[in-house]
């Protein structure tokens, strides 16, 4: 996609690229912010802090803190002035006009980030449950903790044991309460309760913003990230603005310079400190849980930090890094020992021997890691709640007999799978669209031997198009349960699969709910489109599944990975710690011919006799836009029968000549024209709403009054206050292939204009190419960059820990 200029005093020679955008996370200058940045964002020379995109996040561990927006090493090409949307640590900005004022309802995103925090501080008690002393008796309860309680009060003699071990008279027999189902939990928007800093908090950090020469604009964001004491936290360390979303080092610097004076130094270690934290929230944006140590130095070398050592050295001993080191399998190497072992080689006896295998263990090769504290916590938690899934048995629902007869009644890779979840908690599907017929299946098997069976997605797209599938309609609150009452024996199906949100299921918002210890209330639970999920939600899924459930990741291992840091499906895939099911199901006609083809790395020739495929060739980027439009408005409607709505506009990024921006503006004049007078939207525009980074909602504008802009998303009515409107909604007829994931439309048109060839790698053709169900047109001017990239760009790498940390939980045959 097309790249705007780079400031002209870059210096970030960089180890690693910054990547992909956040999908729906929109963009644009905040109301008010005195100061907005100038072209490409660069500091200020008077030490002033101007606003900026946020850097972007795909991992190249060759260019760390390289400045771009785009997806996937594309750079979006922001405008001046603009944030992306989402902070380095994965919050919202909170850059909203003038907002002093914290808005009495509490909207989605707030409900939902804050159901997540409660969620990962329950994992962290948990955890550091698990590691403390056991009190005698602590774990005690109903009358074994009465017994106790008795004996410990005849111990001490405060009861006669004659008193306290009498046989209790008989209480009367009463009948038996009818059975109900545990109560739904409260909706995350209702339990959260009011959240954010208060007028008075965000007008202190205002003015402390204005002495610093920073945007008045960012305190509500400040405020909220720091907060009690933001004010206060900012005058003693002024680095600390670096944790706003779109602020850079330099701007920061600019900052510390107007408020510290001659104090101010770049060997001061909070900077070192500060800007540690940075790359490594940048690095989580590239996708990476962590990064090697020697990339890390070398980046802050690159940020003038004087003494990077020592920068690493701070931010881990204050807590807001951790260090870890990861032995490195050598060919031919002996297998590193257990954790907390001995190190001694099996067989080593005798004397000298267990010096023998220190030794060796102290000469093993380790990589060292520096990660932040919140990924560390959700990777480890994911590691553990994958090994107890392994390593435990399923509950036992039907006999083997019953479940033998259900993989009979199956045909293909689906009996597989009923075989597979039969007698193992975490199972693997892999295979193209065409293979979600296969999941469906199981989900009505397992629903059919009495199993509360349901299917997740990580977004709307992806749960209604299974939905669609598989023959129902996406789960809604306040519906009866379709996980419920099985159907009969001798029937061969149990109904539609009921299918959510992964967001909704956690939140309580859809699903089953909870049950009385707080698991979700199932049995099997099938996770869709795999490969989009992150660390930190596969985590909370796993801890949420109750002792006994059975997991199955099922998704296409070409697609793009997932927005947030990690790639939770491919470490698995690769591990080999669970059974592996590959679907043998192909996407039929032309365009599965041509996808297929794409995954393996041969962009070929397909026959097309219906005009599945057709290849629009351009020469710069006003003829790109022009034949875009002209492709969704008049040539696909009238040559292939799908209607302007149905057609969906993929591209590399939000900015430039054809970025999201442009197209969306083309289309809109043609498709919807007007005056844009509900902040840019009017009433029938298409739109993608974006409550929280990584999630995006498509639906079209309604109208709008007080209390914001009103929305239609998924069938359901949507309200965005007004100062969330410029951050949180994009016109959606024209998407990145991040925010089209996960969903399929009947036409698709693929736009690569000339200046698009940086963006472009085998899993982002592959994606955006799969999105098509009946005709896919390519507007294309990269001429022959397009076959070299699927040929020799894969995915590009990132650094996890996932498969180190499995390793020693997950017995080996």
């Amino acid at each position: 996609m097309s790249t705007e200029p780079e400031p002209a005093h870059e210096d970030t020679a960089a180890a690693v690229d910054a990547g992909p955008e956040t999908p729906g996370a929109t963009s644009g200058p905040a109301p008010g912010a005195a100061g907005a940045a100038d072209e490409g964002g660069a500091g200020a020379s008077d030490g002033t802090v101007r606003t900026t995109s946020s850097p972007a996040a795909d991992a190249d561990p060759g260019s760390l803190g390289r400045e771009a927006d785009g997806e996937d090493g594309e750079s979006s090409g922001e405008a001046s002035g603009e944030s992306s949307g989402e902070t380095p640590g994965g919050q919202p900005e909170g850059a909203g006009a003038e907002g002093d004022a914290t808005p009495a309802q509490v909207s989605e995103a707030e409900a939902e980030l804050a159901a997540q925090r409660l969620e990962r501080e329950r994992i962290a008690r948990r955890k550091a449950e698990k590691q403390g002393p056991i009190e005698a008796g602590a774990k005690l309860s109903g009358t074994a903790a009465d017994l106790l309680a008795a004996v410990r009060a005849v111990e001490s003699g405060e009861k006669p044991a004659a008193t306290v071990f009498a046989e209790p008279a008989p209480a009367p027999r009463r009948a038996a309460p009818e059975p109900a189902r545990p109560p739904r939990p409260v909706a995350a928007e209702r339990a959260a309760g009011p959240v954010g800093p208060t007028p008075e908090a965000v007008q202190a950090v205002r003015r402390v913003l204005a002495e610093g020469g920073a945007p008045e604009a960012l305190a509500p964001q400040a405020a909220a990230l720091l907060g009690e004491g933001a004010e206060d936290a900012l005058r003693a360390d002024p680095w600390r603005l670096l944790r706003v979303g779109g602020v850079r080092p330099e701007q920061a610097d600019g900052f510390a310079r107007a408020l510290l004076g001659a104090a101010c130094g770049p060997d001061d270690e909070r900077r070192g400190r500060a800007v540690t934290v940075w790359l490594l929230e940048q690095a989580a944006l590239a996708g990476h849980t962590a990064l090697e140590l020697p990339l890390l130095t070398a980046a802050l070398a690159q940020r003038g930090v004087p003494d990077p050592d020592a920068a690493v050295q701070s931010a881990l001993a204050e807590g807001e890094a951790l260090a870890f080191q990861d032995a490195l399998e050598e060919p031919g190497a002996r297998p590193a020992s257990a954790p907390g072992g001995s190190g001694t080689a099996a067989g080593a006896d005798g004397p000298g021997g267990a010096e023998a295998a220190e030794e060796e263990d102290e000469e093993r090769p380790v990589r060292v890691l520096i990660g932040l504290e919140r990924f560390a916590l959700a990777e480890e938690s994911l590691a553990d709640g994958l090994a107890r899934l392994v390593n435990s048995t399923p509950k036992q629902d039907g006999s083997a007999a019953d479940w033998e007869r259900a993989a009979d009644a199956a045909r293909g890779a689906a009996a597989d799978l009923v075989r597979a979840v039969a007698g193992h908690g975490l199972v693997l599907h892999t295979g193209g669209e065409a293979s979600l017929a296969e999941p469906a299946a199981l989900l009505r098997a397992a629903r059919a031997l009495g199993l509360r069976a349901w299917a997740a997605a990580p977004g709307v797209l992806g749960r209604d198009r299974f939905s669609a599938l598989a023959g129902g309609a996406p789960y809604a609150p306040g519906t009866p349960d379709p996980g419920g009452p099985p159907a009969p024996e001798d029937s061969d199906s149990a109904g539609p699969a009921p299918a959510v949100t992964v967001a909704g299921l956690l939140a309580g918002t859809e699903g089953p709910g909870r049950d009385a210890d707080g698991a979700l209330d199932l049995d099997l639970l099938v996770v869709l489109d795999a490969p989009h999920l992150d660390v930190e939600a596969g985590a909370l899924l796993v801890e949420s599944l109750p002792d006994g459930a059975r997991l199955v990741l099922a998704g296409d291992p070409s697609v793009l990975w997932s927005v947030g840091p990690g790639r939770v499906f491919a470490d698995l895939l690769a591990a080999r710690i669970c059974p592996q099911v590959a679907s043998r199901l192909p996407d039929p006609g032309p365009l599965g011919e041509l996808v297929s083809g794409i995954g393996i790395g041969e962009l070929g020739q397909v026959e097309a006799p219906g005009k599945e495929v057709v290849i629009v060739p351009v020469r710069d980027a006003g003829e790109a836009v022009h034949r875009t439009v002209q492709l969704v408005a008049d040539s696909v409607p009238r040559a292939i029968g799908v209607p302007a709505e149905d057609t969906q506009v993929i591209t590399p990024g939000h900015g430039g000549a054809v970025g999201t921006r442009a197209l969306n503006s083309a289309l809109k004049q043609r498709l919807n024209p007007g005056p844009g007078r509900f902040g840019g939207f009017d009433p029938g525009d298409r739109v993608v709403h974006s409550p929280v980074p990584g999630r995006v909602l498509p639906g079209r504008v309604v109208t709008a009054d007080a209390d914001g802009l009103h929305l239609s998303c998924a069938g359901e009515d949507v309200v965005v206050p007004p100062e969330l409107v410029e951050r949180t909604v994009r016109h959606g007829w024209a998407l990145t292939a991040h925010q089209a994931m996960g969903g399929r439309w009947p036409a698709v048109v693929v736009v690569l204009p000339g200046d698009a060839v940086r963006a472009l790698s085998r899993p982002w053709i592959y994606t955006a190419f799969g999105r098509a169900a009946r005709h896919l047109s390519v507007v294309q001017g990269v001429e022959q960059a397009l076959p070299r990239a699927v040929a020799e760009v894969p995915a590009k790498p990132r650094t996890t820990r996932l498969p180190v940390l499995l390793a020693p939980q997950v017995p080996t045959d």
